[in-house]
Parts: C-alpha cells; sequence; structure tokens
C-alpha cells in the first residue's frame, strides 16, 4: 500500500526508508492521513458480511498492519538516533494518535468476533501452524487489551492507555537529557593519571567538537565506564558516580532539572489499575499471561533460587576484594566509586590483562568482517555492505544478507556514540517480512550501539565486553532477519515470548570467547595479528572475575522490578525506594549509598518492554547457555549444529511455543546446570 501525497515520502512502501528526506513538519500530517486510511479500510472489513477466512480478513489486516509500522518505524528510530526538540514536538504529538487508533482496534468487538468465527471454524485445522498461532495469540491479545470491558469501562482504558504512551517517553527523554546535560571537564593533564589512551583520546575530541578546553568526560558508556574503572583521581570517581546514579532524580548534581520521580509512580500506578480492569491481582499477573514462565510466584522462586547459589560466592568475591584493596593500597573502606578501580587493579594482579589490554585487537571493522564470517559459517549466510540505502547520519552503514546468491535482508549499523542519540544498544525491526501482493518483502533491521569514535589515525578499537556486544545485538538481528515464516505477527521476533527473545542474542555471545571463532574476529590494528592464545587463556581465567556479585546485580534488578508490578497501590517514590532497599537486603552484597537514585534511569521497566520481564535476562540465560552447550559437544563451527539452530529456533520465530522449540533443538527440557558452569558457579554451587 501507498499513499501518494506531499508527505509520500513517509508513505511510499516501495523502497527503503529515506531517512535524509523525512522533514519533520510532514510527520504527523502523514500518520493522519494514513491512520484515517487505515480506519476506512478496517471499517469495510468489520462491516463485511462475508465469512471471515484467512485470505478475506486476516491479510488484509496484516497489510494495514504492515503500512502503519513501515510509516513509523523510521520516525520511531530517528527519535532514539537522531534526537532533537522539533523531532520530539512532532513524535509526542503523534504518540496519542497512535495509542488511540491501537486501543480502539484492540477492543473492537467486531474484530475479535472476526477472528474467533475463524479459530472455530472448520477450516481452522487446515491452517498451517504460523497462521493458527497468529490467531490464538490475536485472540489473547484482544483480552489483554480489553476488549470485554464494558463498554463505560473502555473509555477510562483509553485514557490509561495515552497516559503511559506519553510517560513512558517522557521517562526515556528525561534519562538522555540528564545523561548529555552533565559533564565533567579535566584541564590539568595530570589528573588523568591512570586512564587509557583511548578514553583521554575520546575525551579530548569531545572537548573539541563542543568547543572546551582540556578533556570532557560525559556519562556516555564509552567515557563513564573506563573513567571509573581506571582514572586514580578519587573525588573525580566519585562525582562521576554521583553524576550517573542520580539521573533524572530528585537528587545529585542535576538535582530535580529531569526528575523521574513521580513519573515512576504515576506509570506503576496507571499498569496496576489497568491490570485490576481486566480482573489481575496485579501488573505481573497480567505480564506474565504473554511469557515462558507460569506465575510471578514462579519467576521469584526461579530468581531466589539463583540468589541462593550465588550470594555465599559474592561474599567471598567481596571479602577478597576489601583484602587486596587495604592490603596493596591501604584502604580502610572501599567506597560504591572505587568498586570498579580496585577490581580492575585485582583483576590485573590476578590475571595479568587488562581489557585495554585487548582492545588493539578488535578495530570496529575487522570486528564486523569477523562476525559475518562466524555466522557464515554457522548458518551458510553472506553479508555484504550496498550503498543502496538513504542515511540518518555519515557513520552509519547498510548490509544485505545473502544465501547461496538469494536476497534475504537488510540491516543498517550504527556503532558510534555522539550527541543527541540514546545510550545503550539494541536490536529494532525496521520492516518486517511477510507475503504481499508485488511478493516477499524482506527483513529489514537496526543494528544501534555506542562505541567510541576513531579518534586521529586511529581507528574505533572495542573492548571485549563491546565485542560480545555487538554479538549479542546482531543476534537479536538474526532473530528477525533469518525467519522463514511469512506471517507477519510471527515472523522473527514477533510473537516470540519475552523471556525467550534473549536467547538467540545471548548464544551469539559465546562465539566470542572460542579461539576459533576469535581468531576470525581479532586482528591488531597495526600488526594484523590475531588476539595470542596467552592473551586468550588469561581473559578466559578471568571470565568469571566477580561473576557472582555480577549475577546478584542482575538478580536484583529482576526481583525489583517483580516485586514493583505485584503491589497494588504505589504511594510515593519513598515507596519505590523502600522495595529497592528490601530487595538488596534479600539479594545484594554491595549496598550502594543513599543518594544512589538507580531506579529514575531504569528505562527497561520504565519506558522499555521489560516491565515485569526483566528477569527474562537471567531466563533466557539458562536457554542459551544450555543450546550452545551442544555446540560444545558438537563442534562450535559444526554446520550441521549450526543449520539446526537455525531452522530451528531462529527460522520458526514466534510461530510456535519457545519450549517446544527448544526442546526439538536440544532432545530435552533446559537445564539451568550449563548456566551455573558457563558463569563458574557449578562446582561452587555444589
Amino acid at each position: 500500500m501507498s499513499i501518494k501525497n506531499k508527505q509520500s515520502v513517509l508513505t511510499d512502501f516501495s523502497d527503503f526508508p529515506k531517512f535524509d528526506q523525512i522533514k519533520i513538519e510532514n510527520i504527523e500530517p502523514a500518520l493522519t492521513e494514513l491512520l484515517a486510511h487505515s480506519r476506512a479500510r478496517i471499517e469495510e472489513l468489520a462491516e463485511s458480511s462475508q465469512q471471515k477466512t484467512w485470505e478475506n480478513f486476516i491479510v488484509p489486516m496484516d497489510e494495514i498492519d504492515n503500512a502503519l509500522e513501515r510509516m513509523w518505524s523510521p520516525v520511531s528510530h530517528l527519535n532514539a538516533v537522531r534526537d532533537s526538540d522539533e523531532l520530539r514536538d512532532a513524535y509526542e504529538a503523534c504518540l496519542p494518535k497512535l495509542t488511540e487508533y491501537g486501543t480502539q482496534l484492540s477492543q473492537d468487538k467486531r474484530l475479535y468476533d472476526g477472528y474467533l468465527a475463524i479459530k472455530e471454524s472448520d477450516d481452522f485445522v487446515n491452517l498451517n501452524l504460523a497462521q493458527q498461532k497468529v490467531i490464538n495469540n490475536a485472540l489473547r491479545d484482544f483480552k489483554l487489551a480489553g476488549v470485554d470491558l464494558p463498554e463505560a469501562q473502555k473509555p477510562r482504558f483509553m485514557e490509561i492507555q495515552q497516559s503511559l504512551s506519553q510517560k513512558c517517553n517522557k521517562f526515556s527523554q528525561n534519562v538522555l537529557d540528564a545523561t548529555h546535560g552533565w559533564s565533567l571537564q579535566i584541564t590539568d593533564e595530570s589528573e588523568l593519571s591512570g586512564l587509557p589512551d583511548s578514553a583521554i583520546g575520546m575525551a579530548r575530541h569531545m572537548a573539541k567538537i563542543t568547543d572546551q578546553e582540556g578533556w570532557k568526560f560525559t556519562l556516555d558508556a564509552p567515557l563513564y565506564i573506563p573513567f571509573m574503572t581506571y582514572a586514580d583521581h578519587q573525588a573525580y570517581r566519585r562525582k562521576m558516580y554521583e553524576a550517573f546514579t542520580t539521573r533524572a532524580s530528585d537528587e545529585g548534581p542535576t538535582k530535580g532539572r529531569w526528575d523521574n520521580s513521580q513519573l515512576m509512580v504515576e506509570i506503576l500506578n496507571l499498569r496496576q489499575e489497568k491490570a485490576k480492569m481486566l480482573d489481575f491481582d496485579n501488573y505481573a499477573e497480567y505480564s506474565v499471561v504473554s511469557k515462558m514462565a507460569d506465575s510471578p510466584d514462579q519467576i521469584v522462586e526461579f530468581l531466589r533460587d539463583l540468589t541462593k547459589k550465588s550470594k555465599p560466592f559474592a561474599i567471598k568475591e567481596l571479602k577478597e576484594l576489601k583484602t587486596f584493596a587495604n592490603n596493596e593500597y591501604a584502604v580502610e573502606e572501599l567506597e560504591a566509586w572505587d568498586l570498579a578501580y580496585y577490581s580492575e587493579k585485582l583483576r590485573q594482579n590476578r590475571y595479568e590483562f587488562t581489557q585495554e589490554e585487548v582492545r588493539p585487537y578488535f578495530p570496529v571493522e575487522h570486528v564486523l568482517k569477523g562476525m559475518f564470517d562466524v555466522v557464515n559459517r554457522l548458518f551458510g549466510i553472506t553479508i555484504e555492505q550496498t550503498e543502496n540505502a538513504h542515511l540518518w547520519h555519515e557513520d552509519v552503514r547498510f548490509f544485505q544478507v545473502k544465501e547461496a546468491g538469494e536476497l534475504i535482508g537488510h540491516f543498517y549499523v550504527d556503532l558510534f556514540a555522539r550527541e543527541h542519540k540514546r545510550g545503550g544498544a539494541w536490536m529494532a525491526d525496521c520492516i518486517g517480512r511477510m507475503r504481499t501482493e508485488a511478493g516477499l518483502q524482506r527483513p529489514v533491521a537496526f543494528l544501534t550501539c555506542n562505541f567510541s569514535l576513531p579518534v586521529g589515525n586511529k581507528p574505533s578499537l572495542l573492548t571485549h565486553n563491546e565485542v560480545t556486544t555487538l554479538f549479542h545485538e546482531f543476534g537479536h538481528g538474526l532473530h528477525h532477519l533469518l525467519t522463514r515464516i511469512d506471517e507477519p505477527g510471527v515472523a522473527g521476533i514477533n510473537g516470540v515470548a519475552w523471556d525467550a527473545v534473549e536467547l538467540p542474542s545471548q548464544f551469539l555471545e559465546n562465539w566470542c570467547w572460542e579461539l576459533d571463532g576469535l581468531n576470525l574476529i581479532s586482528s591488531h590494528y597495526e600488526t594484523g595479528e590475531t588476539l595470542p592464545v596467552e592473551l586468550l587463556r588469561k581473559m578466559k581465567a578471568a571470565r568469571n572475575f566477580q561473576s557472582a556479585m555480577g549475577m546478584l546485580r542482575q538478580l536484583e534488578f529482576s526481583l525489583f522490578d517483580i516485586f514493583l508490578h505485584q503491589r497494588n497501590k504505589i504511594d510515593s517514590p519513598a515507596q519505590i525506594q523502600q522495595i529497592l532497599d528490601q530487595v538488596r537486603s534479600e539479594v545484594s552484597v554491595i549496598i550502594p549509598p543513599p543518594f544512589n537514585r538507580f531506579q529514575h534511569a531504569f528505562s527497561h521497566i520504565f519506558a522499555g518492554g521489560y516491565a515485569a520481564g526483566y528477569y527474562s535476562y537471567k531466563w533466557a540465560e539458562v536457554l542459551s547457555a544450555d543450546a550452545f552447550s551442544r555446540f560444545e559437544e558438537e563442534g562450535v563451527f559444526n554446520a550441521d549444529t549450526g543449520q539446526s539452530f537455525r531452522e530451528v529456533i531462529l527460522a520458526n520465530g514466534g510461530s510456535r511455543e519457545p519450549m517446544e522449540l527448544f526442546v526439538e533443538f536440544r532432545g530435552r527440557e533446559p537445564d539451568i546446570e550449563a548456566l551455573l558452569r558457563h558463569s563458574g558457579l557449578l562446582e561452587k554451587a555444589a
């Protein structure tokens, strides 16, 4: 479908998005016209007296959804990677329109009855598994969206949906503004002591591009992490820590300026009200309906079991760190802003290597090429850069994926941190796979990271942690790109239970630790030498350094998330803090200082898709570790095993239940043993 009008660059779906031609003033008019067109078409479908079938009802509905996704996806992406006041205004003006449209559709009893009629028809058994899953998912989602609510309650449900959309977006904007709204300027070179050349070079570059003297250290990960890890200047480490952990809060150097305190309360209470309207005890109960886990209680039990297995060893790890800092550096009291610094000193002392030492072996261009070689060996696909695209920034590149010369899909890569770009790393859909009148619509993905820029004549060099981040996001991308399902509702990552969606991403990280994989992705930027075996040995020895403490940190976040969403009502930001403090008293071995406001920037649960679902990272890690154990048994580049993973896990997308797919691939249900072994906790736990 293409709507020809003055905003046609946004509604011409015959090609890839023309990012460089999108005019902000045309976004809202284009959306308004597209929604009007969609509503008119849906009205025809809903009122049709024809018996509803897959072809005359579901296919047109998919076409309508596809047109909206293709128009809105580029706009949503630009909002994340090229933020501006004008774009924010346009984006915020569109959110209520989208929410109203989506809620109206999902509460339209005529549409629900159309899906139900197909489900109850004699022809349902003749549909393929993916088509049946689409209909079953839709019927579930209609109910979760309030289709059965009394008409008198539907306006309030709409208000809740509208408000949540706006408040979650505002939460995210506050975090972005707070992150970019503070920096540390250093003009005395002696105060850079301990910092690696890569961080100093980037800080110098940041100062230059903002016309400042000396070195500018921001709260973006490529500068914040090395500063906290290596800077000898403790007072500055405290400043950086305080600014980072109080972003968008009532504390710290930007106190109250972009404060998310009240937004958190409002978001949580709106979610609870929504869940109550649908007869759930709480939002956690509502959330779990579409996940692998059976209940919030099962999730809590899973998380507490991991806590029980991990905490004794985390206590030991912290004691070792404190003893080391005291014996070697006469540190009497280890502060929160000292932990990363002295942990790195202990790591260097114990394993004789640093993340900075491996950086020269991972120039970003070679890592990309090597990653493509890895997936070629695993899945038989080839990846090539193509110039056939309109881009939003000069650093962005566009790639095509092929198999035996046949085009499979495309993806954009946007790797470097910059102003007006959301922090973190993510994969997002641009275009989904589906059959259209014009033929097969091939999938397109966005792959976004925030790595250090090339400085001077030196290329961008990645830490090993950044390499695994890149592999993680590309794992999501492959899930989207390598689907063989033509029904868009369950193609790729669509329709995949949220607590299984991290399986392909965490799974692909494993090749960053295997010698055969590292020989492909590493190449010293000056000598071309691959990562030395001795250095890999040190890395592997250090792989599980403080792994129990890291495990507890994720379990803390996960339990905090679940407990928040099990509360019937949140009265104040102080109550949120109390819940977090209670979780920390149970789980954590490190209690942050009172000014720490981690929750105010916890975008995953307040602005992302992880509300009552943050546990998914650990849940899926069990799946990914156990899935990789088959490769450990059969060979990390065993082509047959790779094809099995592709055909069973990646190709099927959300067309079948994730446990069913896992059992088909692994031959049994998942076992937590592989995760404990990979984390170095198996023998300890036993």
